[in-house]
């Protein structure tokens, strides 16, 4: 199959062809270009994914630095690295311990109430809702309540001269030289 490669177009070659010009090619110079554009896929793909990896080696003891200041564990912190202004995510997913959440809702059946107020009926808490809740029952519900975090990411934007001067993160926990 090699025999053929140097008589079929290249992936760069193929971006200037017409689909009309495509579709006539013969099927095995088509079946190598998928195969080479699935190549180039995972290689971009492995790439990206080095380049995320050295971007979060870089800055997740500042975006850990940041939401501490915050006084904050997860969620978006912005800070700025010389022209650039990072900004660092780092998503809040919450379970919850279906068993335990039906004894809690066995609970609060046999306590009178409505297990319903509290509880979806997949026994699925909304993270906004417990927030809402007293106390009293927060504590109760708190060893169903499991915190874990997402992957973190990164997103970095070069700002103008004005961006930076105007920019409310300037100087924030300052600059890696």
């Amino acid at each position: 199959m090699d025999a053929l490669r140097p008589n079929r177009p290249t992936l760069d070659a193929l971006r200037h062809m017409a689909v009309g010009e495509v579709i006539v090619l013969p099927a095995e110079h088509l079946s190598l270009l998928q195969a080479d554009a699935r190549e180039a896929v995972e290689a971009a793909r492995r790439l990206a994914d080095w380049i995320e990896a050295a971007i979060a080696l870089r800055y997740e003891q500042r975006a850990i630095a940041a939401r501490g200041a915050a006084g904050k564990d997860t969620g978006t912190v912005r800070f700025q690295d010389g022209a650039v202004e990072v900004v660092a995510e780092l998503p809040k997913r919450v379970e919850w311990d279906q068993g335990r959440l039906a004894a809690l809702a066995e609970q609060i059946r046999t306590g009178g109430e409505d297990p319903t107020e509290y509880l979806e009926v997949s026994f699925k808490v909304s993270e906004r809702a417990y927030a809402a809740w007293p106390e009293r029952i927060r504590q109760a519900f708190e060893p169903a309540r499991i915190v874990r975090t997402g992957r973190p990411s990164y997103r970095l934007t070069i700002l103008s001269e004005t961006a930076r001067r105007d920019s409310p993160h300037a100087g924030s926990l300052g600059s890696i030289g």
